[in-house]
């Protein structure tokens, strides 16, 4: 009789689970770079297999290869029944407003580009506070007081990345010479390790020591570069710490992989909510990556140093400059 109670539970639990997820159907479009680029888009799938795994609700997805196509999957995916769609990418800002108009009913998570409309939630990174505290951490360490970095595609957002890592440089140390590269002006700048790498070399070749990437797959790499040349490089967007334990000084976290799970989770829920979200270090939104791979690298002083910094952005004493907000870097 237990036996037949625990069975008859059992499948109670399953039919109304099964019901769930009939009911609801989440979906993620990739932007350009792939799914696994060990960065932004990895991040996105991190945050959408989180949510799989805890409820057990499989979601649909897209990988865009060509700037044609994301109009198309948004469209795709809205028809074929998604409830909820999580697009990462600035590019997708114009195909998804014409798009949302078409589907209103249908729930859409932007990141990294502000879209005001009634189905539309907004996604945007305080990438500068970040990259401030790997820049100031940067400049702590070097030895040539001369550090790098390798940005994607040349677009506001990656100037932003670039504009923080300088101040943060500047505030540490104001001898800091930073050199600056972007890959390209095309979405294959996401996607071009050996340009990363050539342009790592140069910058440690005119004596960098330090070099942090903010170019998606690009900057695998940046990190080859780094490593080959026994030189430090920085991560982006997720902990990248782990890819080269000894070379990577540290990450700056993006949380794109808590973004996507809590626009599953808040949908999935009925608690979504449209409208622009700005995430900082006060939200945790960005930070710096200290752990097993690179805490021996860091002194107790410079941790502290840092953390200070970090807590001082929060209470408003230091104040970073927003590049997107003037297209102008205060510091150079």
């Amino acid at each position: 009789m237990k036996q037949f109670l625990g069975f008859i539970s059992i499948l109670f639990i399953s039919l109304t689970f099964q019901a769930r997820a009939e009911g609801f159907n989440p979906a993620i479009i990739f932007d350009m770079g792939g799914k696994f680029d060990k960065a932004f888009n990895e991040a996105a799938y991190n945050g959408a297999e989180k949510f799989k795994k805890e409820t057990g609700i499989s979601y649909k997805e897209f990988e865009i290869t060509n700037e044609s196509q994301r109009e198309q999957a948004l469209r795709t995916l809205a028809k074929r029944g998604a409830n909820i769609i999580v697009i990462a990418g600035f590019a997708a800002k114009s195909p998804l407003e014409k798009v949302a108009k078409e589907f209103p009913k249908v729930k859409f998570t932007l990141i990294d580009a502000e879209l005001d409309m009634p189905n539309v939630q907004s996604i945007i990174f305080k990438e500068h506070e970040g990259s401030f505290l790997v820049g100031a951490l940067a400049a702590m360490t070097s030895k040539t007081n001369k550090i790098g970095f390798v940005g994607g595609m040349d677009i506001p957002l990656i100037r932003n990345f670039a504009c923080g890592y300088t101040q943060g440089a500047k505030y540490a140390n104001s001898k800091t010479e930073v050199m600056e590269n972007m890959v390209g002006t095309t979405s294959a700048a996401w996607n071009d390790p050996p340009r990363g790498a050539e342009l790592a070399k140069s910058q440690f070749d005119r004596g960098a020591d330090i070099v942090y990437a903010a170019a998606g797959a690009t900057g695998l790499g940046v990190y080859q570069a780094a490593n080959d040349s026994k030189k430090f490089a920085i991560g982006v967007d997720q902990n990248q710490n782990y890819l080269h334990p000894g070379t990577m000084l540290t990450s700056m976290i993006k949380h794109v992989d808590v973004a996507t799970y809590n626009a599953f989770i808040s949908a999935q829920k009925n608690e979504w909510k449209p409208g622009i979200y700005v995430l900082g270090l006060k939200e945790n939104g960005v930070d710096w990556a200290l752990d097993e791979y690179n805490k021996n690298l860091i002194s107790k002083e410079t941790e502290e140093k840092i953390n200070q910094i970090r807590q001082d952005i929060i209470n408003g004493k230091i104040s970073v400059v927003d590049y997107n907000k003037s297209n102008n870097c205060p510091v150079r």
